[in-house]
């Protein structure tokens, strides 16, 4: 069995077939690719590389109006890397270079460019390629369920915001192109009721041992809120793609294992993908937060029970894969099973789930610690022929990165 990540829209154009090898469950802007490992994409090219780092940086695309809202930290932060704004916002930011991709977590940087998630660009993004050798997982000693009867993935009825408020795409830049994860709005302890916070994988955010952080991140509550075809959006407009707007993320941060393990296949680093990304409207702000704006937010669980004591799980995501074309929300449910990747990580969940590519990042929830409905872990892996999905069990390093971006904006 494969496990699926995210591939480049560009690239499945220009290929025209499906990939064989296993990749995560990102999913680049034509094609949805399941992702289920903590890398959201491979560059493919061996200058891509550096230092391992927990944070992720993300500029603006040539395709915009022109207009760029950098706040001076962030100018200084891109000087400091050589980097001159203007130049970034005319396509310099398309060099993947070592030295241009930035890797370590104090680098994120992430230039809001108004106009470059256009509803073309969102409609075309598609999910990384990244996946796991079904050879890869024989050898596991740590405990592993027999593995799930396929559950086939129902559509959410339209419109998306009245049953899942918080569900969401996760649009960004790879060296393959434009691409799609999925994420979910989480509750900020150091603001009640005014979250500014997504969670989603970390491979959606993060190239992992590899690479560097993604550009151009910014997430779309309710994408396509009323169900659309890939024919009507061809010209629908942006409030109707994006009708709670698009949000930029101004702060990334993922797991120091992702960043250090993180791969494209064979589900490296997979128990620790998990990301969560502080978010700003790209108009600027309203005085609304984005919990207010959709109207929600899932708190997080970092002790939810065991997995035989968990009765159900509910995954939500946009899959871009074939059979799906990313433009509509799905949502599997069923009971989870074990599945250990390495013997000495955390063991994760996994799901009966038929949907692909472009699912990655995905929120699961469950009855939490408390019997309440939380998000519990996110889409990582799954095979390329699909049928299953596995995400991380949220622990100790998770509520670190949780409680670090939480508090990186707690005094604002």
């Amino acid at each position: 069995m494969r496990l699926i990540r995210p591939s480049a829209t560009a690239r499945r154009r220009r290929t025209g077939r499906r990939r064989t090898s296993p990749v995560p469950y990102a999913a680049v802007a034509l094609v949805s690719v399941f992702a289920l490992t903590a890398t959201a994409c491979d560059s493919g090219d061996d200058e891509a590389g550096g230092d391992p780092s927990a944070a992720a940086s993300s500029p603006g695309d040539d395709k915009g109006d022109g207009k760029i809202r950098v706040p001076q930290g962030i100018k200084d932060k891109l000087k400091q890397h050589g980097i001159d704004v203007d130049e970034w916002k005319n396509g310099a930011w398309k060099d993947w270079s070592k030295d241009d991709w930035l890797r370590e977590a104090q680098d994120f940087v992430n230039p809001i460019i108004e106009g470059l998630w256009d509803p073309e660009r969102m409609r075309d993004a598609q999910e990384p390629d990244q996946g796991v050798d079904e050879n890869d997982l024989s050898g596991d000693q740590g405990v592993t369920d027999p593995e799930p009867v396929p559950v086939r993935a129902k559509g959410v009825a339209p419109k998306y915001h009245d049953s899942v408020p918080v569900a969401g795409k996760l649009l960004f830049d790879a060296p393959e192109g434009t691409m799609v994860c999925s994420a979910t709005v989480v509750t900020d302890p150091a603001h009640p009721g005014k979250s500014n916070l997504v969670w989603t994988a970390g491979h959606c955010v993060h190239a992992g041992k590899k690479g560097g952080w993604y550009r151009n991140i910014a997430f779309v509550p309710s994408y396509n809120d009323a169900g659309a075809s890939t024919a009507e959006l061809q010209d629908a407009t942006k409030e109707e793609v994006a009708p709670y707007g698009v949000w930029w993320g101004d702060w990334a941060q993922t797991s120091d294992q992702w960043i250090e393990q993180g791969g494209s296949t064979g589900g490296d680093g997979a128990p620790y993908d998990f990301a969560v990304i502080h978010v700003t409207p790209e108009k600027g702000s309203t005085g609304r937060s984005l919990e207010e704006t959709v109207g929600g937010a899932l708190p997080v669980d970092f002790a939810a029970p065991a997995v035989p004591q968990v009765k159900s799980v509910t995954a939500t995501g946009y899959p871009a894969a074939p059979p799906y074309d990313g433009q509509r929300m799905f949502q599997c449910a069923d009971k989870p099973g074990r599945l250990s990747i390495d013997t000495g990580q955390p063991t994760m969940y996994r799901i009966g789930c038929s949907m692909t590519g472009g699912a990655s990042g995905g929120g699961w929830v469950a009855a939490g610690s408390d019997g309440k409905p939380a998000l519990v872990s996110n889409t990582s892996i799954g095979p390329v022929t699909a049928g299953w999905l596995a995400g991380p069990r949220l622990g100790p390093e998770a509520k670190g990165v949780y409680d670090a971006v939480s508090g990186k904006f707690a005094g604002q």
